[in-house]
């Protein structure tokens, strides 16, 4: 079974198994148990590896990869079919338009079993599945077009998930390289199958990566002495390789830490540790690349106020020796290990890298790079940049991390703009400022970067949110020139359109910010800061019910929400009359930053309505200590509610809070 204790989908192309686990839902394990069922399994993940990049949950057209289904078809599915494309592509259709009419006797794979807790707490008992659950998974499952235009879809935005909580493993490897490696293993095989046996005394050809065992049985053909002797070498070789990446970045299962054995208590805040870099070129005087990549990423992590990382001094402690990530989470007090190793050979130069949580065991990241040596920091630079973005993706910010890598080289500025965005989030006067210093800093190293006028039109936004502008209005038009700027240099961030549409509302514009977030919506209905700013907008006109599910769905999303996501969802519930669920979100954003003044702001709010006057008190004294000059009247010039009454309630609530007018 599936090992992640997150809700996740994992298709392992090694034992092709699909397995799916929902937190307090389901968890069950699908076994593709015959060559036809191992090749629906294959163009499952060959759907699921589309989808990746591009960045979208959509349909994918089977007719542009015909030549590889080909290959699966003659291969893992032992030929069932005949491959031509008139006969090909209308078998899949057939078999997938009514995929699971019967989940236990599904003609697409067996049903290995579902769990159920007894009433006294054990777990174990196997039970059917009941129709709603059979209609859940089967929505999985959607095809498009005809049996001559076959577009498949994996549709797992149907159960709450998204990209980032599928993976593709294959023997190690995950997502985009585990696909790879087992088309690879599928073309060696096919190879070491059609070519002629070579004559005596020629070399022994390389063995095939990860090849997958074949549908039939072979005959062993008996070799010469010298090519056992050549053989044996070769598997000496494989063996020795398996056995280095074992010591040192293995995916093997490991032994997990435990909080209360570590010598300091883990923080809130993600924590980690980077390893030292293994030398694997066995050339001592390659140990300077490896300690090099390894400072710089080091460095790079230590500037995320968000994230507490290890110093130098303590991790380079463990250089050279045969340390666990158990043991290193505990002495360190740390969740999560960065490691990795480093081979140079001429002009080329391989970098391994893998994030680990050790509270589970889980490899939850790894990437591997092969670059030429031509210039040594730009790669060092390119690789920092790509780890740095990994982390912030799986510990911090979700997938949206990722598109704020693109547009820039230029490392300095990437990494000033990740800090900027930090401190944007904490909705505090001098937060706000090193912000600002800090975006103008990454635009003047690199004036075309499009995510930086993107942040820095956010800053705008906020500042006229928190009541710190003198001039709301102002910064609010400020903000739409720095997003539109951003959109205007990367047409893909439809986010930057849909935050424009959100400041329209905040100036009452209404029917101009609803018509820019619906555009975008239709642009871009996956995308998390999209469906944020639409759900905010759906709210604040009064559609408060339909922003819910949106909002909540924007929230699964995210690793550790940030505040303004919550508090977006928060208003949602409390102009929808759900006051205690928008206490409980609230409360959520200040355990995550206690200077939020627009989240003790809505405190106030939401207890002055539901006259629970006391809280209402202590709620408003957080907001006059983060802005002593805070008033009712400077609060209204940015609430974006459209009914008058509502904006009216909210003020009423302010005032029984005991804030000014």
């Amino acid at each position: 079974m599936i090992e992640s204790s997150k809700p996740s989908i994992q298709i392992d192309l090694a034992e092709f198994k699909l397995h799916l686990h929902l937190k307090n839902r389901i968890q069950l394990t699908l076994h593709f148990n015959s060559p036809s069922r191992r090749f629906y399994l294959a163009v499952i993940a060959l759907v699921v590896n589309e989808m990746k990049k591009s960045g979208k949950i959509k349909s994918i057209p089977l007719q542009e990869h015909l030549d590889l289904l080909v290959l699966l078809n003659e291969s893992i599915g032992g030929a069932a079919g005949s491959s031509d494309k008139e006969n090909l592509l209308p078998r899949i259709y057939r078999k997938w338009k009514d995929p699971l009419p019967n989940l236990e006797e599904a003609p697409l794979f067996k049903v290995l079993g579902k769990k159920k807790e007894d009433a006294d707490g054990a777990t174990g008992k196997i039970y059917s599945f009941t129709d709603a659950e059979k209609d859940g998974w089967a929505n999985l499952f959607e095809y498009a077009g005809s049996e001559e235009n076959v577009r498949l879809k994996f549709a797992i935005d149907k159960i709450g998930l998204n990209l980032n909580e599928i993976s593709i493993i294959f023997r190690g490897y995950s997502n985009g390289e585990a696909w790879d490696q087992f088309i690879s293993g599928l073309k060696e095989t096919g190879k070491e199958e059609s070519e002629p046996e070579e004559e005596e005394g020629d070399a022994v050809p390389n063995p095939p990566a990860a090849p997958l065992p074949p549908p039939q049985e072979r005959k062993i053909s008996w070799l010469p002495r010298n090519r056992w002797i050549a053989l044996v070498a070769a598997i000496g070789i494989v063996l020795g390789g398996i056995a280095v990446w074992k010591v040192y970045l293995g995916p093997a299962p490991m032994q997990v830490a435990f909080v209360d054995k570590t010598k300091s208590p883990l923080p809130d805040a993600p924590s980690l540790a980077v390893l030292p870099f293994v030398n694997m070129s066995g050339d001592p005087k390659q140990e300077f690349l490896s300690d090099g990549i390894t400072e710089e990423i080091i460095t790079a992590l230590s500037r995320f106020p968000s994230l507490l990382v290890i110093s130098r001094q303590s991790t380079f402690t463990y250089k050279g020796k045969p340390v666990k990530v158990k043991q290193v989470s505990e002495e360190l007090g740390v969740r999560y290990v960065v490691e990795g190793g480093v081979q140079k050979s001429g002009d080329r130069v391989r970098i391994t890298v893998q994030l680990v949580d050790a509270l589970t065991g889980h490899h939850l990241w790894a990437e591997r790079y092969d670059r030429d040596l031509k210039d040594i920091f730009a790669m060092q630079d390119e690789i920092t940049k790509s780890v740095v973005t990994a982390v912030d993706a799986k510990l911090v910010f979700g997938e949206e991390a990722r598109k704020r890598a693109r547009g820039t080289e230029n490392l300095d500025a990437f990494l000033k703009t990740l800090e900027g965005r930090y401190y944007t989030g904490r909705s505090s006067r001098e937060g706000f400022a090193r912000a600002r210093q800090l975006l103008d800093e990454a635009i003047s190293l690199d004036p075309a970067y499009p995510h930086a006028y993107y942040v820095l039109g956010t800053i705008h936004m906020m500042e006229a949110l928190s009541g710190f502008s003198q001039n709301p209005g102002g910064s609010l038009e400020l903000s739409n020139k720095m997003l539109r700027k951003a959109y205007e240099l990367d047409g893909s961030l439809v986010m930057a359109r849909a935050q424009v549409g959100y400041n329209m509302t905040l100036l009452r514009r209404y029917a101009e910010g609803v018509a820019e977030v619906e555009q975008a919506y239709k642009l871009a209905p996956n995308d998390n800061t999209v469906r944020h700013f639409y759900g905010n907008v759906l709210a604040a006109i009064g559609r408060a019910e339909e922003a819910i599910p949106i909002l909540q769905g924007v929230l699964r999303e995210l690793p550790r929400p940030p505040p303004a996501r919550l508090r977006a969802l928060a208003l949602a519930q409390r102009e929808a009359g759900r006051y205690e669920e928008a206490i409980e979100t609230l409360k959520r954003a200040v355990a995550r930053d206690p200077d939020d003044i627009i989240a003790q702001v809505s405190l106030a709010t939401c207890y002055g309505i539901m006259g629970r006057e006391e809280e209402a008190h202590t709620a408003a004294k957080e907001v006059l200590r983060l802005n002593p000059k805070f008033s009712i009247k400077s609060d209204l010039r940015t609430n974006a509610l459209k009914d008058p009454a509502a904006r009216e309630r909210s003020a009423q609530a302010l005032r029984k809070a005991g804030l000014p007018d």
